[in-house]
């Protein structure tokens, strides 16, 4: 299968494209910084483009069998829009060219609604913090890019995965539709639960969680990594940009 997997070069982006690679699809890297991309396959391009630019992102996605987004920012006080314009710009261009599957990364933070996830204070404390204060912007972005795929006709998955962290391979992970009580989810297990979309039907307009049990990470080191990742993510895009 063909698939533009943009966000390319972030944590969750490089492991996905590792991992499509290695499934046998043809992958079309998209990041700002080319240079920067560590992968070289056969079956991989990697492309340069900015996803506010429409022109940019259109030739991209056409001629794709499927669209895999993991875009992302670090939090701010500043107004954030990179999901909802960036995924706008990506759907506008798949309904130009016919490109149907779409399957992009938001967040179970995006859904204060949904059940608890990791006890009194991570629930109480530490989820409120980060929601309602750290990444409020980038979580009101999110929803609105969930609000604008789901009222598409695209055959769309949003993946909502719950406190990101590295494992050295795919685990025996959960997936299940809207929620799941679990605090954390391993980049190699969504990245795999992103590929899977691409051959089944079953979570077809639907948001699917996705957590990791059989490991976890502290909440000191998630905390301090989320401290450091403003200058640890070279290809993440601007934070607020006119589309």
């Amino acid at each position: 299968m063909k698939i533009a997997i943009f966000g390319a070069n972030g944590p969750t982006g490089r492991i996905l494209t590792a991992q499509a690679l290695d499934a046998g699809h043809v992958v079309t890297a998209v990041t700002r910084r080319p240079q920067d991309f560590p992968l070289r396959a056969p079956a991989l391009s990697v492309v340069g483009a900015d996803v506010y630019n429409s022109a940019e992102v259109d030739a991209i996605v056409a001629g794709q069998d499927a669209v895999l987004s993991t875009l992302g920012v670090p939090y701010s006080r500043r107004p954030i829009n990179v999901y909802s314009a960036g995924t706008g710009n990506i759907m506008r261009a798949m309904d130009r060219h016919g490109v149907r599957r779409l399957v992009c990364v938001s967040s179970s933070a995006a859904d204060t609604t949904a059940g608890p996830h990791g006890g009194f204070f991570f629930d109480k404390v530490l989820q409120p913090l980060v929601t309602s204060l750290l990444g409020r912007t980038l979580y009101a972005d999110m929803r609105r890019m969930e609000a604008a795929v789901a009222a598409s006709d695209l055959e769309w998955t949003i993946m909502r995965p719950s406190g990101l962290f590295e494992t050295e391979s795919v685990t025996d992970y959960k997936v299940a539709v809207d929620y799941l009580n679990g605090t954390f989810t391993s980049r190699a297990d969504l990245a795999d639960s992103m590929l899977r979309q691409l051959t089944s039907d079953e979570f077809v307009r639907k948001a699917l969680a996705v957590a990791t049990f059989a490991h976890k990470p502290s909440l000191i080191q998630l905390l301090a990594r989320e401290a450091s990742s403003k200058k640890a993510a070279p290809d993440r895009v601007p934070e607020a940009k006119s589309s």
